[in-house]
């Protein structure tokens, strides 16, 4: 018996070993090799150890990472904001009997699944200057054509307009799964107290998907903290920066200023702060697998 389960056990660890082989050479050794680079001046010619003094430039010295900080906060807070709205009452709408059902549900979760390359490159051609589909709409409405990205006022938030319709799919796909655990008793019996849709809504809907609106909070949270793709292709950070992520400068130091190691400082910075958000959510964040609803 006991040859029998050493066997066993054997077999288990060897299927299991691909995936702790791929994540030790993956990712538990480029974590380790970034960190020991990030206390160096590594530029591909020399490496000498430098100490704190790559975080302490970017920290207090670095007005490139300080814009792209607050760029990366911006796009976090207004991406995820209007997102988590817009895709709750989309949910509710797709919740109920409507003709067509299945092809709006599939309409809205197709940009998930598609390239984020892919998306950038058609939201560039609708956002060109002279010929792009916005600015054809304003001249339709008798109104100035604006430069959407080549405009520091307007990148950002055309940026954050992409990035709302990128994720608004996915929301809406975790919306439906958590609106279908919810018992139909609690509406039946609002509907006998006289409660309108509005109620309900407010008093049992939000109320009963707060686990999933915490879930949704955080993973978007994260995500929107890795902004990139869409920035590399749409912008390069430009105009004057004004779209610059912390992703981005990680990429602009390390791969265009050949800076690999203050490009590595960069990016455990930008680990550092993503975990202390994500842990500040788990902390103060609604954490409840189960809400009481009045």
């Amino acid at each position: 018996m006991a040859t029998t389960r050493l066997g066993q056990d054997r077999i288990g660890y060897l299927l299991i070993a691909p995936f702790y082989l791929f994540f030790f050479f993956f990712v538990a050794v480029p974590i380790v090799i970034n960190l020991a680079l990030s206390f160096t001046n590594f530029d591909l010619r020399r490496l000498s150890f430098v100490g704190l003094q790559n975080y302490r430039y970017l920290i207090f010295t670095d007005r490139f990472f300080h814009k792209a900080l607050l760029n990366t906060a911006v796009y976090t807070v207004f991406t995820l904001g209007f997102t988590l709205a817009l895709s709750l009452a989309l949910a509710v709408v797709l919740n109920r009997e409507l003709f067509l059902r299945r092809t709006y549900r599939t309409v809205f979760f197709l940009p998930h699944v598609t390239s984020m390359v892919a998306v950038s490159m058609i939201w560039l051609w609708m956002y060109e200057p002279s010929q792009g589909i916005f600015n054809r709409i304003l001249a339709q409405l008798g109104m100035a054509k604006v430069a959407w990205l080549h405009d520091s006022r307007y990148a950002l938030g055309a940026i954050i307009v992409m990035g709302i319709w990128k994720s608004v799919g996915y929301f809406i796909v975790i919306y439906l799964a958590g609106l279908q655990t919810i018992p139909h008793q609690l509406y039946e019996a609002a509907t006998i107290d006289g409660a309108g849709d509005l109620q309900k809504f407010f008093r049992i809907t939000v109320p009963m998907l707060k686990p999933v609106t915490f879930f949704l909070f955080v993973t978007g949270m994260i995500n929107n903290f890795n902004v990139f793709e869409q920035v590399l292709v749409m912008t390069q950070g430009g105009p004057l920066n004004a779209t610059t992520t912390i992703v981005h400068q990680v990429y602009q130091r390390a791969f265009f200023d050949f800076l690999m190691g203050y490009g590595a400082a960069l990016a455990v910075v930008a680990v550092i702060i993503v975990a202390i958000v994500t842990l500040l959510n788990f902390r103060y964040g609604s954490q409840r697998t189960e809400t009481e609803v009045g």
